[in-house]
């Protein structure tokens, strides 16, 4: 019960947001957070480290708009494009990559992900090193116009939310089980009868496309798709706002998500009216230095809070009741 009035509140939270902060800054959150959310699925319930989810994200970016500025189809046709393209390349990679444990697996993926990130180079529609400017919103179904900032948030926020409760109804179901009980301990699953590969690879599928999805709907916000988001280092940025957030938690991505992307735009974009704070302007004044910031907190998680934001909140409260009651 506790968790669906926190699911009510933050809903309520984001349906009231654009009407005090910057939309497009809050779509673009929305977008890295299932994204993160995405990756959470593959390492903190599967314990999968893929160090090439860029590929999906970025490559389903891709997909997206040259559909939708070049092809001309619809929004709908758009995003379905780029998630199609994801969950394909999700595929190959992930039958590959699960041949190996591990580091191998790991290195597997950023490898690939990296001829990915070459090949988009190279290839004439994406612009190369210029990007694919200029994508088009569209119209919803035909008739809801777009292009407004305002009316693209709550479509981005609905597609948000029915990517973390496909997370969500994926965990607590018999498939989450099977994913938990591998990454606890794959042995033992593999001698109660799993074939873990093929579970492996539905879970790597399945984060790609909600990957995609989230890379997809980020391009259509922002109207552009560049090499940055099919670099390595976007892949590094995810796990850093896993770790951050919560790893193996469902709300801690989000956490991580809003987080590291209100330090990167150097909190500027969160609305004329904090301007004056004192921390607000110092982010600002720091510049590209901000990378120093994001560093130093992952530092800090990763030595003083091992859980994450949420991982180590949700122990906190967990220790409390039980102190409480060994004193009486």
């Amino acid at each position: 019960m506790n968790k669906k009035v926190g699911y009510a509140i933050a809903i309520a939270a984001a349906l009231a947001a654009p009407y005090f902060l910057y939309p497009v800054f809050l779509m673009k959150v929305l977008c890295f957070a299932l994204f993160a959310c995405a990756f959470n699925l593959l390492i903190g319930f599967t314990g999968l480290l893929s160090f090439g989810h860029a590929a999906f994200f970025g490559g389903a970016g891709y997909i997206t708009g040259h559909v939708l500025k070049v092809m001309g189809l619809p929004f709908e046709l758009g995003i379905i494009a780029g998630v199609i393209v994801a969950a394909l390349i999700g595929l190959i990679m992930g039958g590959l990559a699960i041949r190996r444990q591990g580091i191998y697996f790991t290195m597997i993926t950023l490898a690939l992900a990296q001829m990915l990130y070459f090949v988009f180079l190279q290839t004439p529609f994406t612009g190369g090193e210029d990007g694919l400017q200029g994508v088009p919103r569209g119209k919803l179904l035909g008739v809801i116009n777009l292009e407004s900032d305002m009316t693209l948030y709550f479509v981005v926020l609905a597609i948000c939310i029915a990517g973390f409760a496909l997370i969500v109804r994926t965990v607590h179901s018999p498939f989450g089980q099977v994913l938990k009980a591998i990454k606890e301990n794959e042995p033992r699953a593999i001698s109660l009868g799993y074939d873990v590969d093929r579970y492996k690879l539905l879970a790597f599928v399945l984060s790609a496309s909600l990957a995609g999805l989230a890379g997809a709907t980020k391009t259509v916000v922002l109207g552009f798709e560049t090499l940055t988001d099919v670099h390595w280092s976007m892949s590094g940025l995810v796990v850093l706002m896993t770790l951050v957030g919560g790893l193996g938690t469902l709300s801690g991505p989000i956490v991580g998500a809003i987080l590291i992307i209100a330090l990167e735009n150097k909190l500027g974009d969160l609305g004329n009216w904090l301007a004056a704070l004192t921390t607000i302007e110092w982010f600002r004044s720091i510049g590209e230095s901000v990378t120093i910031v994001t560093g130093f907190i992952f530092i800090v998680c990763v030595l003083a809070f091992r859980r994450g934001i949420v991982g180590e909140i949700s122990a906190l409260f967990k220790r409390a009741p039980a102190a409480s009651s060994s004193s009486h």
